[in-house]
């Protein structure tokens, strides 16, 4: 039942499935029916852990509040004057969410399947990896975790596969590559290149100058000299010069935030002078990730605020760092006011997972809650994955409205590759969302199809009340949405109905839920390679298991009946 992943290149190559190759390398098609001239500027927003309850008007969207302890006066402004998405999707974690976006792929099909810290690649510790690998899949990725685990982690790729040097030449399409004409700039946190190898940093997938650094947090005062540093971490890592990062010119700001803002900032000032050359800035934050640090005057100005502690939100130094964000999309939009790109550009905002619910601030306070949606970063729950998406393009996309249809990051790219006038690679998951865009929801839609894959035990408390996340899968098919716990359990929702995931229906409706079962192994089978799946662990007693219950190898049981 399993497809073959062997392929006729040597080696030290990996392999790859065929249809991740071929036509899809080829340089992007011009769409004969566009007009060059009216080609966008894009902007896209990505901010990192932002859950969608952490923005006042998601809030009152969904809690019909008139308040809320978190300031975000920009935010609101930008859903007043675009499209707001009440059903966004992204994956559970950084990394994969950021393949997503530049490749238009459920993340799990390309292996990034989880966010590292500066886990040892095959590449970084100088080893050869196993036939089949790819020189940037980790060596070995887990949490500490004291309990017994009936799987044993499968890994990640730590880089997007686009043809640089590791990948035999050969890779799939990402967007700046794609929007051949554009000039694109980076700036931010990248968490996409190995861990800082050769070949696979933002310039080398299309971004000119970019300001960024391959890490999935950063400090956010004393960071410059952290993201300049050049010798290599790995003492067998086959390069001379680590290629981690670059914060760019100074600027005068001792934030993190406000500097990458100011950076942004200068990208707009430069485009301007020249109007006819369209743009692509995907200013991808590092906040509201941790270390959770801000400026001490907006901490204190959160303290004594009278809202403090509204649906769970107790952190001041979160929601300082939420003001800063705010604070860096407002001057963002100004900008594009004062230099007269306002009505010319196409700005998206989002967040790639939700927020943190299993961590404290500094001083002891939960970092955020995103209640009434149940679980957070880490959890296929709809708290991990929805987030805010936001689109706005003055003239262009009616003001003020909000869509209820469920759309994925993975619908960015198809999308700007329309609205830009190229032709839609093949092999790319997502939609155009052109007609949801420019129509509203008076245009027919399709059915969505969603699949999320995480083959780690995961350090955080999972919603049951146990101590860990054992390895999870999950798809959403029209209304309904199926979570499999690969220690056996399976949890069915109506999203549509019980979008904050209250009422289990698996046990009422069985056959349902095994049929969106073997809907999720049979793409699980055709899209992920063996190696980013979990594997059965030999020394596993289930008799031991007291955590999650009886344990039940539902894949086993499916594979045997096909």
């Amino acid at each position: 039942m399993r497809l073959k992943r062997h392929c006729a290149l040597p080696k030290v190559l990996w392999c790859v499935p065929v249809l991740w190759y071929g036509a899809s390398c080829q340089a992007p098609q011009a769409n004969e029916k566009a007009d060059p001239a009216a080609r966008p500027n894009i902007v896209i927003i990505l901010a990192d852990d932002l859950g969608i309850m952490d923005i006042a008007a998601y809030a009152r969207h969904f809690r019909q509040t008139i308040g809320s302890y978190y300031e975000t006066p920009h935010l609101d402004r930008l859903a007043r004057s675009g499209l707001s998405f009440s059903q966004a999707y992204a994956q559970q974690l950084c990394s994969p969410s950021r393949a997503s976006l530049l490749t238009g792929r459920f993340s799990g099909s390309l292996g990034v399947t989880t966010a590292t810290p500066r886990t040892p690649t095959y590449y970084s510790s100088g080893q050869t990896p196993p036939e089949g690998y790819h020189p940037l899949d980790a060596v070995h990725h887990a949490d500490r975790i004291a309990h017994s685990q009936p799987w044993i982690n499968g890994t990640t790729l730590t880089a997007i596969p686009h043809g640089g040097p590791l990948d035999g030449k050969q890779g799939i399409p990402v967007l700046p590559r794609m929007l051949e004409g554009y000039f694109s700039g980076f700036i931010g946190k990248w968490h996409l290149g190995g861990h800082g190898a050769k070949g696979y940093q933002p310039a080398d997938v299309g971004f000119s100058a970019p300001t960024y650094y391959d890490a999935g947090g950063s400090p956010y005062f004393n960071w410059r000299r952290l993201w300049s540093r050049t010798e290599v971490p790995y003492p067998s890592m086959p390069q001379v010069k680590w290629e981690a990062g670059d914060p760019g010119a100074e600027t005068g700001q001792d934030e993190l935030t406000a500097d990458l803002t100011v950076q942004a900032v200068r990208f707009l000032e430069q485009r301007a002078e020249e109007p006819d050359k369209p743009f692509l800035l995907y200013f991808s934050h590092f906040a509201v990730h941790g270390p959770w640090q801000a400026r001490p005057e907006r901490v204190d100005h959160f303290r004594g605020k009278a809202m403090r502690g509204w649906n769970g939100h107790h952190s001041a130094i979160y929601a300082a760092m939420v003001a800063q964000l705010d604070d860096s999309v407002g001057r963002l939009l100004e900008a594009l006011e004062q230099l007269g790109l306002d009505d010319s550009t196409l700005v998206i905002f989002t967040s790639d997972n939700g927020g943190v619910e299993h961590a404290r601030d500094g001083e002891g306070h939960v970092v955020t809650e995103n209640a009434p949606f149940t679980g957070g970063k880490g959890h296929l729950y709809e708290g991990g994955i929805r987030v805010p998406f936001i689109v706005r393009w003055p003239g262009r996309i009616a003001a003020g409205r909000w869509s209820g249809e469920p759309i994925h990051l993975i619908d960015i790219l198809p999308t700007l590759a329309g609205v830009a006038g190229f032709s839609v690679p093949e092999g790319v998951d997502g939609l155009d969302l052109q007609s949801l865009l420019f129509e509203g929801d008076r245009a027919e839609w399709p059915e969505r199809e969603f699949y999320w894959h995480y083959p780690f035990n995961v350090g955080i408390p999972h919603h049951d009340g146990s101590p860990y996340v054992p390895p999870h899968s999950a798809i959403r098919q029209g209304p309904r949405k199926l979570i499999w716990d690969w220690h056996g359990k399976l949890h069915l929702y109506d999203i549509e109905q019980d979008p904050y995931e209250q009422t289990d229906l698996a046990e009422d409706h069985p056959d349902e839920a095994r049929q969106l079962l073997e809907k999720l192994n049979s793409w699980l089978e055709a899209n992920v390679a063996p190696r980013y799946l979990p594997r059965r662990n030999p020394e596993y007693d289930p008799g031991e298991e007291t955590v999650h219950g009886p344990f039940r190898d539902l894949r086993e049981e499916l594979l045997s009946e096909n």
